[in-house]
């Protein structure tokens, strides 16, 4: 069964995992094949149409947020999805406590500081 399914025609903004790395992804939920979600986006770049379109499967999303369209009024009259949705089954949180993280994920989650010490360079003669 689709997990995600309320998601549907929705903008979102996914927080996933690509090995040690949490990587976002933005974009319209089109789809949710009941192993992995889809997400598209479309942009202009040097006046040419483009579209990109992200297949994440089920193990890899730590959290999903409802994102407001970007041509939404302030007041929300003119936004028809209820931006109080939850998914069907809860999300994993957005901070695994159990995983080591790499320097770059724990930097992006605010774990860390961005940048590491460089206390261990060799040693000329």
């Amino acid at each position: 069964m689709a997990r995600y399914s309320a998601f549907l025609g929705r903008r979102v903004e996914v927080q996933y995992r690509a090995g040690d790395i949490l990587l976002p992804a933005s974009g319209i939920f089109v789809a949710d094949s009941g192993r992995s979600i889809f997400l598209e986006q479309q942009f202009e770049q040097r006046g040419q149409h483009k579209h990109f379109r992200w297949e994440i499967p089920y193990q890899y999303p730590l959290r999903i947020e409802e994102k407001p369209d970007p041509g939404a009024s302030v007041d929300g009259a003119s936004v028809t999805a209820n931006p109080k949705a939850k998914p069907e089954s809860p999300v994993v949180p957005s901070k695994p406590g159990h995983e080591p993280l790499s320097g770059a994920a724990a930097a992006s989650t605010g774990d860390a500081p961005g940048l590491l010490p460089l206390s261990h360079r060799p040693k000329t003669a």
